[in-house]
């Protein structure tokens, strides 16, 4: 595969503190196959279309969806609009709710809160006859490219891999670029289930890919190497959680972030971050929080001491 064909499109967020390098589509753009992954929330379709235009694409052959969440795929919609003639491909799960997304949208609403929602845009719905369920291990089309089910980031979560390229979403969580090291998070809203996760992160290292799409953000290698960071953080956290789970609820989050300092080498690396991308990863900390402990919770007692360092 020729990475000269692959072209990011970044999809800040102005109003909202540190969303930059943050939101990216991708683009591939090649004399036999042309994609977008991610096309983002509605509110940057108008950005995305115009970079569409500057790489000369007229045509879409496939709309790609990771996942759902509305800051991936919520402006599907519209950018089916300005290219009908393209298929959007997503998991079976989140096929119903991207032909009627009522759900969808207040569920959004109820999980960001209504600032970051009204930067984001609603969700416009997409006809059923122009989207299809990714199979697990099946290809799309007729040029190699192909779909994996992956769902520990969201019950429908998808990965997509073509040739030694893996689009791998939010199955590794959170990546930013950092002047010494790597940076990364787990990214595990609730229902979050440590076992499913790592299954997912195992059957992409199956798959031997060169290089990695991380959505959250950019394009890395070798893939195996990030991969493997974070199948061992999502395993850390849980660990922090377990350690952190009987302090009171009101410290709860400095502790457990205290403990991650102490204990996880990359995310240690967050004091690198310029000031307002920290704020938006300090921010996101607590959803991750939030969907671990509810899965700590539902263990036995031996369960979590299996997990205690």
């Amino acid at each position: 595969m020729n990475l000269e064909n692959l072209h990011p499109v970044d999809l800040d967020l102005p109003s909202l503190e540190g969303f930059r390098k943050f939101l990216s589509a991708w683009l591939y753009h090649a004399k036999d196959l042309t994609f977008i992954v991610d096309p983002g929330p509605l509110s940057t379709i108008p950005h995305l279309t115009a970079e569409l235009r500057h790489h000369g694409v007229d045509r879409l052959d496939y709309i790609l969806l990771t996942h759902i969440h509305i800051d991936h795929a919520g402006g599907t919609g519209a950018l089916l609009e300005r290219y009908p003639e393209a298929t959007v491909v997503c998991h079976s799960a989140g096929v119903r709710h991207m032909v009627a997304p009522e759900r969808l949208w207040h569920g959004s609403i109820q999980v960001l809160g209504q600032k970051m929602t009204d930067a984001y845009g609603e969700i416009i719905p997409i006809p059923e006859e122009k989207i299809i369920a990714a199979e697990d291990g099946g290809e799309i089309g007729t040029a190699g490219l192909r779909s994996y089910h992956t769902p520990g980031h969201a019950a429908h979560h998808c990965c997509y891999r073509l040739d030694n390229l893996l689009f791998g979403g939010e199955v590794t969580g959170v990546h930013c670029s950092v002047p010494n090291g790597i940076y990364m998070r787990p990214a595990t809203p609730p229902r979050f289930m440590l076992e499913v996760a790592l299954d997912s992160i195992d059957r992409m290292i199956a798959l031997q890919p060169d290089y990695l799409v991380v959505a959250h953000y950019g394009l890395v290698s070798p893939a195996l190497d990030y991969l493997q960071i974070g199948r061992e953080q999502f395993v850390r956290w849980v660990k922090g959680v377990v350690a952190t789970i009987d302090i009171a609820d009101e410290n709860r989050h400095q502790a457990f972030y205290d403990w991650l300092l102490e204990n996880d080498p990359y995310f240690r690396n967050i004091d690198q971050l310029e000031p307002d991308i920290r704020a938006r990863e300090e921010l996101f900390i607590g959803n991750t929080l939030r969907g671990m402990s509810e899965y700590v919770q539902s263990l036995t007692k031996e369960q979590k001491n299996n997990l205690r360092i």
